[in-house]
């Protein structure tokens, strides 16, 4: 090993074993155990699965309090749930394609070629969070015509102005954190037109901002109650408020808990593709 001289190089040594030597007590220090975290995330935690926890018990119990899955087993035999579950599907995958081809391409253009508009678009997005559901509905259904008024997909059409702000803000984050300019005029440089810039270069950037829209459109739409019942169409929601065939409410609990379980697997399942998606892309990486 070779010896350090001088002034200059006997101080530059010690510096640098004192900064090897601080740096297990800096990991030490970010380690350290802090009361008032635990204290905040059990508080959190409590708060938001205690009242799930009571509605899951509630949902596995029989008329005599004991444990027993005969609320779950007799919901897909429950008048009315089978077209009210199918109806908010097929609402939602309506909602999703059209707010997607419609915010996609538009969040894009903004980024790309009006910038300066970016103020003007959060601006309008926000206004169906400022607006009411209620006020939307009762505006449309006097001024929409007899056709749209008896297809459950206006729906559909009200559903995207009110996924509109989630959908919008996932994609200006995940336009954002990459540099579009540049990946763009890369594509069109080397021959690929517009379409082909849009599939192979920009939405697989955008995957997680797409899927993190695509789950908060999901949960909107199988969740929305107002809109779906002043337009007389019995979705989800709109079924466990009338289904009045179980006094007990045993049933409409368990609906309740499938929807909330149901999204929340769903969320997980999507966030645990990218993850892995996201490795498989860092370990092509590492082999190049």
């Amino acid at each position: 090993m070779a010896s350090v001289s001088g002034p200059l190089g006997g101080l530059a040594f010690e510096e640098a074993l004192s900064e090897i030597s601080s740096t297990p007590q800096r990991r030490q220090r970010r380690l350290r155990f802090r009361p008032w975290r635990a204290i905040v995330m059990t508080l959190a935690g409590a708060y938001f699965l205690l009242p799930i926890y009571g509605g899951l018990k509630f949902s596995l119990e029989d008329l005599n309090g004991h444990f027993s899955f005969e609320a779950i087993q007799n919901l897909p035999s429950a008048p009315g749930f089978a077209d009210a579950f199918w109806l908010s599907m097929r609402l939602a995958i309506a909602t999703l394609v059209v707010s997607t081809l419609l915010m996609v391409p538009t969040t894009i253009y903004v980024h790309l070629r009006l910038p300066r508009m970016r103020r003007v678009m959060e601006f309008i997005t926000i206004l169906p969070i400022v607006i009411p559901p209620i006020v939307i509905i009762a505006g449309v259904l006097p001024a929409a015509p007899l056709w749209a008024k008896s297809s459950p997909y206006l729906l559909s059409f009200l559903y995207v102005i009110l996924v509109m702000p989630f959908i919008y803000r996932s994609l200006d984050a995940g336009l954002s954190a990459i540099d579009l300019k540049t990946l763009v005029e890369a594509s069109r440089s080397l021959g690929g037109n517009w379409l082909r810039t849009m599939t192979s270069v920009i939405l697989p950037n955008l995957r997680a901002a797409l899927l993190s829209a695509m789950v908060l459109t999901l949960a909107l739409v199988l969740g929305e109650f107002t809109m779906a019942s002043l337009d007389l169409w019995t979705t989800i929601p709109v079924w466990i408020t009338q289904f009045n065939t179980s006094p007990n409410g045993h049933i409409q609990v368990a609906a309740s808990m499938l929807g909330l379980v149901g999204t929340w697997l769903f969320l997980t399942i999507i966030v645990s593709i990218d993850r892995s998606e996201s490795r498989r892309s860092r370990r092509k990486a590492g082999t190049l």
